[in-house]
C-alpha cells in the first residue's frame, strides 16, 4: 500500500476470535471510524430508501453505499460534485462506499456489449447511450467523493462456463490496473474485486493477479447471483482466505443474517446487501423470533410491539396492528417504519456478533428459519 494510502486509510485488527477466522478490526476514513465486521446499508441513488441520514444515524449506521451508475445517469456526477460531493449533497457525515457501476450495466440492461474499453449500454431510465470504461467509473467515483472506491469489474452470471469466466477475470484484471492508474484521489481508498465465478482455481487465479495490484483493501465479488446458498457459503470460504490478512475484507452482496454470521467467521469484515430495505418495503420484517410478513390478518388486533427485544423508534412508539394498518392501507410511513426497524434489526444483529468475538465467545446461535409462508388475509 502507498505512503498516501497510510496517510489517510488505516485498518487495524484489535482483536482475533479464538473460536473462528472472525476479526473485530476498526477501519479509520476520512469521515470517521468503523467497527467491523459492519453491514452497510444500501443507497442506491443517494438515499436509503424511505430514511433520512437521521433515521439512520439512530438506527446506528456506521456507513451506506452509493451507486456509480445510477448516480451517474441521474442527476449526473457532474452535479453532485458542483454541489460539494456526495456527502454534502445527501447530508451523510459519515463514511460512504461508492460501488463501480459494473453489477449494474449487467443486471439493468439487456443490451450490452463487452470491449477491452469497456461497457456500452443503454439507459435503463431513457434509452441513451453511454459507455461505461475503467477510467469512467473512476472519473465519477472520484468526482462523487466517496471513501471508499470499487474497481470496475464484470460479475460474471453463476451460470457462466469456465471459458468465459476465464476470459472474463482476466478482463477484470486489466480493468482493475486501468482503475488504479487513472485513480488521483488520495482521500480515497480503492479497493480491488475477487472474480472468477463458481470456480476455486479461477477464484485463486484472480486473487493473485489483483492483489498484485497492492490496494489497500479486497472485495469478494460474483457471489450472490443465483447460485446455491451451499455454493456461495463454500466460495466464500475457499476465496476469504486468499485475500491479505492484515487488510479490511468485503463480500459484495451478501446477505442474510444467517449469511453474515457464517462470513464474519470466516475472516470478512464488510457486508451490504438491499434485503433489509427492499423486504421492509414487501412487508417482510425482521424479528428476535424470525421473520414476520406484517400483512397477515393474525396483526390486525395485535397490541405489541414488532419485537419485544427491540428498542428501535418503530418497536418503542408502534403495535403490530398499527403497521399492519399502515401496509395494508398503502401509506408511505408503513415503508419509513418497516424500513427503519429492518436496518435497526441489522444493526444490532452486527452489534451482537461484534460483541461475541470480543468476549471470545462461540457464534453458535442462528436467525429463526420460520418464515410465515400462508398469508390469512381479510
Amino acid at each position: 500500500m502507498n505512503s498516501s494510502h497510510r496517510a489517510v486509510f488505516k485498518f487495524e485488527i484489535t482483536h482475533q476470535h479464538s473460536h473462528s477466522r472472525a476479526r473485530l478490526g476498526v477501519l479509520t476514513t476520512p469521515h470517521g471510524t468503523i467497527d467491523t465486521p459492519v453491514f452497510m446499508p444500501v443507497g442506491t441513488q443517494a438515499t436509503v430508501k424511505a430514511l433520512s441520514p437521521e433515521d439512520l444515524e439512530d438506527c446506528g449506521a456506521q456507513i451506506i453505499l452509493g451507486n456509480t451508475y445510477h448516480l451517474y445517469l441521474r442527476p449526473g456526477h457532474e452535479v453532485i460534485q458542483k454541489l460539494g460531493g456526495l456527502h454534502r449533497f445527501m447530508n451523510w457525515s459519515h463514511p460512504i462506499l461508492t460501488d463501480s457501476g459494473g453489477f449494474q450495466v449487467f443486471s439493468l440492461n439487456n443490451l450490452t456489449k463487452i470491449s477491452d474499453e469497456g461497457v456500452a449500454f443503454q439507459s435503463h431510465i431513457d434509452g441513451s447511450s453511454h459507455l461505461l470504461s475503467p477510467e469512467k467509473s473512476m472519473e465519477i467515483q472520484m468526482a462523487l467523493g466517496a471513501d471508499i472506491i470499487m474497481t470496475f469489474d464484470e460479475p460474471t452470471p453463476h451460470d457462466a462456463d469456465r471459458a468465459y469466466t476465464q476470459k472474463s477475470l482476466e478482463l477484470s484484471t486489466r480493468w482493475a490496473k486501468r482503475c488504479r492508474e487513472a485513480h488521483r484521489q488520495d482521500h480515497q481508498q480503492l479497493f480491488g474485486i475477487v472474480q472468477g465465478g463458481m470456480f476455486k482455481d479461477l477464484r485463486e487465479e484472480s486473487a493473485k493477479q489483483i492483489l498484485d495490484l497492492d490496494l489497500p483493501g479486497y472485495a469478494i465479488g460474483g457471489l450472490s447471483v443465483g447460485e446455491e446458498k451451499s455454493q456461495m457459503l463454500d466460495l466464500a470460504a475457499h476465496t476469504a482466505p486468499l485475500l491479505p490478512n492484515d487488510l479490511p475484507r468485503y463480500l459484495m452482496g451478501v446477505g442474510t443474517p444467517n449469511d453474515l454470521l457464517q462470513c464474519a467467521q470466516m475472516g470478512i469484515d464488510m457486508f451490504d446487501c438491499v434485503m433489509p430495505t427492499r423486504n421492509a418495503r414487501n412487508g417482510s420484517l425482521f424479528t428476535s423470533e424470525g421473520k414476520i410478513n406484517i400483512k397477515n390478518s393474525k396483526y390486525k388486533t395485535e397490541d405489541l410491539p414488532l419485537d419485544p427485544q427491540c428498542a428501535c423508534y418503530t418497536c418503542r412508539n408502534y403495535s403490530r396492528a398499527y403497521l399492519r394498518h399502515l401496509f395494508v392501507a398503502d401509506e408511505i410511513l408503513a415503508m419509513r417504519l418497516n424500513s427503519l426497524h429492518n436496518i435497526a434489526f441489522f444493526q444490532t444483529w452486527m452489534t451482537g456478533l461484534r460483541r461475541a468475538i470480543q468476549r471470545d465467545q462461540p457464534i453458535d446461535w442462528s436467525f429463526p428459519e420460520n418464515n410465515e409462508e400462508t398469508l390469512n388475509e381479510d
